[in-house]
């Protein structure tokens, strides 16, 4: 056989051997393989491997194409959630770059009338049609890199969160995760994790005084996060943090300007008397206070000499050891933007899941014998078929080794995506055919290349159209439609280049050859 004439099959042949070392041979992952009874490297998705899903939207409400101010956002995040009766940290004002319009987003379950009017009490000038239910991208974006790092994190390892949008516009949080700990899942998920460090303190006015409260400091006000300490020696459990310099700066002039680093010092009831606890620093998660602290000696001291903008270094008090830990773990992991509403939630038992892999093996297996039955039907010419059934079966083998290499999580959909494959493989290799024996015998080299490009360009046709009906399911975040159009555009594109080629070398040199 001539290697220069026949490189494509050459081709077909080192792309096997990739495929093979892709799916068998023990890398990182997948050296376990054996140990969970799969030979392989493909990893497997819910359907398949059993575990949680849970599919979640975000609570909130966003007035969009809203003229903004872009010098007044923090008055106005601070007048909305005055106005609607919430935490500045539940409003989010994000004016757009280069423009005075943007967005509002408030983060809590309020209604639109209620969302208008507030706007209209801060001077933006909104109508209830340009106000809908949900966040912005931005906004589901991050909450999807939390929720992932809060499962990475939190014992729940192989878990992972994606974004869904559906084809009616809608979008929600689909969390997966191999572990059956559906309590634990929740808990972690449905946990905000907003950690904050409040002043309260005595205000006198003309009525009287009055207990003020006002958010100092948040998770991204810390440049650095330490570990969970027991305390000791009079000190309650606590998490070192590092303040970034401007939030170090506030903090500095906020306790001044409050009284805090001097007649307020050491000067908190908090446990005594919530309803007048004096000048408090209070630990707050999720709108619970877990720690009160009041302004110790060294601290207001440094404060007072300006030095402690040279090391902000500021320390998280809680009641107990296991709260620290639980601090430590809303710092690291970051809080969501919102709360989770859950839609739905499902459990699918490791045995379920193999079954399920069987039949999805059984299912690919009878596609290509009926496949075979109907190729041998049509041309009853063993030369011809066999290249063409081997041709398709190594054209989803290198698919295999695609999802091994990239790491694809195999579920139902991917599995309608191989089965789709395998009859566009088969259907293309059937024009091929048709197209060279149809018009009599192959004499020459020459008269079967005329042939096999009059019918590449029939199924380099066929395969661009697919793509392009295709491509709108992969990248619009669909989910299970999303995974089945990945590995039919793949299969299409391992066809058209390296399998349908190959084919036809075959079946050029089967035919000349009985030609000659």
């Amino acid at each position: 056989m001539n290697i220069r004439e026949n490189w494509r099959i050459g081709l077909l042949i080192v792309f096997v051997v990739l495929a093979s070392i892709a799916l068998f041979v023990p890398r990182g992952g997948g050296a376990d393989a054996g140990a969970r009874g799969d030979p392989t490297n493909l990893q497997y998705g819910l359907d398949l491997s059993g575990g949680i899903q849970v599919q979640a939207t975000l609570v909130g409400q966003t007035a969009e194409d809203v003229a903004i101010d872009q010098n007044r956002t923090t008055e106005l995040t601070r007048d909305l959630a005055s106005a609607l009766e919430l935490q500045p940290v539940d409003v989010q004002v994000t004016p757009s770059v280069g423009t005075q319009s943007g967005s509002v987003e408030v983060f809590a379950n309020v209604s639109t009338a209620a969302f208008a009017d507030a706007l209209e009490s801060v001077g933006l000038d909104v109508s209830p049609d340009q106000i809908r239910d949900g966040v912005t991208a931005d906004t589901r974006e991050r909450a999807v890199s939390v929720i992932d790092n809060k499962i990475q994190q939190g014992g729940l390892a192989g878990g992972s969160a994606t974004l869904i949008n559906t084809p009616t516009g809608a979008s929600y949080i689909s969390v997966e995760t191999p572990s059956l700990d559906l309590e634990q899942l929740m808990e972690i998920i449905t946990t905000r994790g907003r950690v904050q460090v409040v002043a309260t303190y005595p205000v006198d006015t003309g009525n009287g005084t009055e207990q003020r409260q006002s958010p100092l400091l948040t998770q991204e006000d810390f440049v650095r996060i330490g570990q969970a300490h027991q305390g000791g020696e009079g000190q309650q459990p606590f998490v070192d943090v590092t303040l970034t310099q401007d939030a170090a700066g506030n903090f500095s002039e906020a306790m001044q300007q409050w009284g805090f680093t001097g007649e307020g010092m050491g000067r908190c009831t908090y446990r005594v008397d919530p309803e007048d606890p004096g000048w408090c620093l209070l630990t707050v998660v999720d709108g619970n206070v877990t720690y009160s602290a009041s302004m110790g000696d060294d601290l207001a001291t440094t404060i007072n000499q300006g030095n402690f903008v040279d090391d902000p270094s500021f320390i998280l008090q809680t009641s107990n050891y296991s709260e620290a830990r639980s601090v430590l773990f809303d710092l690291e992991t970051g809080a969501l933007p919102t709360r989770l509403t859950v839609e739905s939630q499902s459990l699918i038992q490791p045995s379920l899941a193999q079954e399920f892999k069987l039949f999805a093996l059984l299912t690919g297996l009878v596609a290509w014998l009926a496949v075979s039955g109907a190729v041998f039907f049509r041309y009853r010419q063993v030369r011809v078929a066999v290249p063409m059934l081997l041709t398709a079966a190594a054209e989803v083998f290198i698919l295999l080794g695609f999802a091994a290499t990239v790491g694809l999580a195999l579920d139902l959909s991917h599995i309608a995506g191989f089965i789709a494959v395998i009859g566009t493989g088969v259907d293309d290799l059937v024009i091929i055919a048709d197209e060279i024996l149809q018009e009599g015998k192959v004499a020459t080299g020459r008269v079967f290349q005329n042939r096999f490009r009059k019918a590449f360009w029939v199924i380099g046709a066929a395969a661009a159209t697919t793509i392009m009906a295709m491509s709108p399911l992969m990248v619009l975040s669909l989910g299970t439609l999303s995974g089945f159009a990945i590995v039919t555009i793949v299969g299409v594109l391992i066809g058209v280049l390296v399998t349908r080629p190959a084919y036809g070398d075959v079946l050029r040199n089967l035919l000349l050859t009985e030609e000659g």
